[in-house]
């Protein structure tokens, strides 16, 4: 035997790893979207003209925890992917977008800076993309993986900037607070 661990030990090693990672990504994320306040009822968000393309609420919802759950299993087999040159690297990369990313829904959302929300999502973007490239030196699966969140990022970023045109006052928009007849 020339193996120090056979296929299925190396199997299961990577679940574990799977196991492990794709569940704090997603929650991660999901924190990061409920401090923000960015669900339906963010009444900030309702009060904005929407684009054209913009998709219904519940979908972005769905959307990142599918991106979510791809991004952590490409990251487990980065990390399953011991002895690769570029491992080192690709996982500072993925940490660097992924914590730019967990800022974009305070900063949409949470602080109504618009503007430099887009700018944040150009930034995550671009460390995306290059993430996916050093993810494809170590496991070309894991630039696969990658590549349906480099295409929401854009299209994300469409309806950040028409966001951003459609509402040229949206950072200091003040929205009335609520208020309940008897």
């Amino acid at each position: 035997m020339n193996q120090i661990a056979s296929k299925g030990q190396l199997r299961m090693s990577l679940l574990r790893w799977v196991f492990f990672i794709v569940p704090v990504v997603v929650l991660l994320g999901f924190l990061s979207g409920q401090i923000a306040g960015s669900t339906e009822d963010n009444r900030w968000f309702q009060a904005l003209v929407k684009p054209d393309a913009q998709p219904p609420g519940w979908m972005f919802g769905a959307a990142w925890t599918v991106l979510y759950i791809m991004m952590g299993t490409a990251l487990a087999m980065v990390m399953h992917a011991r002895g690769a040159p570029l491992r080192g690297l690709a996982i500072l990369l993925f940490l660097v977008q992924y914590a730019m990313n967990l800022l974009w829904s305070p900063l949409f959302f949470g602080m109504h800076q618009v503007t430099a929300a887009f700018w944040l999502l150009i930034g995550i973007l671009v460390a995306a993309f290059v993430t996916t490239v050093v993810f494809g030196r170590v496991r070309k699966a894991a630039a696969w993986l990658m590549v349906p969140y480099l295409a929401w990022l854009c299209f994300a970023g469409i309806l950040n900037k028409q966001i951003i045109e459609l509402n040229p006052r949206a950072e200091t928009l003040v929205v009335p607070a609520a208020s309940t007849q008897i």
